[in-house]
């Protein structure tokens, strides 16, 4: 069995001297390096500021849509958006009305109209009573008499 050197065992290999042209170049990248972060970081600044400037302009833009619609609303412009919810209730409420009365003159009830034709009828009569009424006479009081035969 062959064995394995453990990681203390092994050698690293030895570092060779840089050559003074691989220095310069190393030495011309650290300041790029070094503002790397500093430009991403100002990009990132960039970005976000325009974002911030977009986002402003569309909330404007939809708050002077709103309020235009707002406006519209409470002049009555829009009555095309508000009257169909009318039209249908009215609808509803014809139907409605429509089968009450069918059920109703099923069950032999008079309709609305035929009650305030009778009650019209009934306070003619009433007036022309009390315009033709006589008062009576007094009535008076018959004696009762008994016959001695009928006992």
């Amino acid at each position: 069995m062959a064995t394995q050197p453990t990681p203390k065992s092994r050698a690293k290999p030895a570092a060779k001297p840089a050559s003074k042209a691989a220095q310069t170049k190393s030495t011309a990248k650290e300041p790029q390096q070094r503002n790397a972060p500093k430009d991403i970081w100002m990009a990132g600044l960039g970005a976000m500021a325009q974002a911030q400037a977009v986002a402003q302009e569309k909330l404007h833009e939809a708050t002077a849509h709103f309020n235009q619609l707002a406006q519209g609303l409470s002049a009555g412009i829009h009555t095309g958006m508000v009257q169909p919810a009318g039209v249908k209730v009215d609808r509803l409420e014809h139907l409605f009305e429509d089968r009450v009365a069918r059920a109703l003159k099923s069950l032999g009830l008079p309709t609305a109209q035929e009650v305030a034709a009778l009650q019209a009828r009934v306070s003619a009569l009433e007036a022309a009573l009390k315009s033709h009424a006589v008062k009576p006479a007094p009535r008076k009081r018959a004696s009762v008499k008994t016959s001695k035969a009928s006992r």
